[in-house]
């Protein structure tokens, strides 16, 4: 099992990203303006499935590849270190996307919201490479089974990501119009998830794998 410490790290780290505009809260926002509440909620399971998909991959992938080539858990740490670098670099210079919320979305029935939603996480292959270099500064092979430490950050990324995506799709309207009167608030907050995204980056270099 994971401690309790660097679960809390883990779950802040998760929430910094899941705040982040990026095209799941762009959609989320976007079918919930155009279509409604519900429209939004059943996206946002859409969404959720395809954050499932990844984990499921990136849980099986690390654990065959720790398994089978010796080091590999130190390389996939490394390279991790340069993806989250390159995250708060590009974190810095995107632009305040939420603006972009379309809210002019025909209406679609439940199952083609499930599945668009579905396939706008699936087919980003971002997510993947997230994951890959994302989970393995936080899995250590003397706390136990590595696939089972992959599923137990699975399940709070799981659930911080829903949480917080239910509460944007709940109050779309609101929060698109907060956010565009005062955009000094993205501005800060991009700093600050570049901020953890570094932390985070020189935390796996001083990690050793053990």
């Amino acid at each position: 099992m994971i401690p309790v410490n660097d679960l809390l790290l883990f779950a802040l780290a998760s929430l910094i990203m899941v705040i982040s505009p990026g095209p799941n809260m762009i959609y989320l926002i976007s079918r919930s303006l155009s279509q409604g509440k519900k429209a939004g909620v059943i996206s946002l399971f859409g969404v959720m499935c395809g954050f499932l998909f990844h984990i499921l991959m990136v849980s099986f992938g690390l654990t065959a590849i720790f398994f089978a080539v010796p080091y590999a858990f130190i390389i996939v740490k490394f390279l991790g270190v340069g993806y989250l670098l390159y995250l708060a670099y590009s974190t810095v210079k995107s632009k305040d996307k939420i603006f972009d919320a379309n809210q002019d979305l025909k209406s679609d029935k439940p199952l083609k919201l499930f599945n668009i939603g579905l396939l706008t996480n699936v087919l980003n292959p971002k997510m993947a490479v997230f994951y890959l270099s994302f989970f393995p500064q936080f899995i250590k092979s003397e706390y136990g089974s590595i696939l089972g430490q992959s599923f137990q950050l699975g399940i709070v990324q799981v659930i911080i990501s829903f949480s917080v995506n239910l509460l944007i799709v709940l109050s779309a309207a609101k929060m698109a119009s907060w956010f565009s009167k005062k955009p000094i608030w993205l501005r800060i907050q991009k700093w600050f998830m570049a901020s953890v995204l570094t932390g985070l980056a020189v935390k796996m270099a001083l990690t050793k794998a053990k």
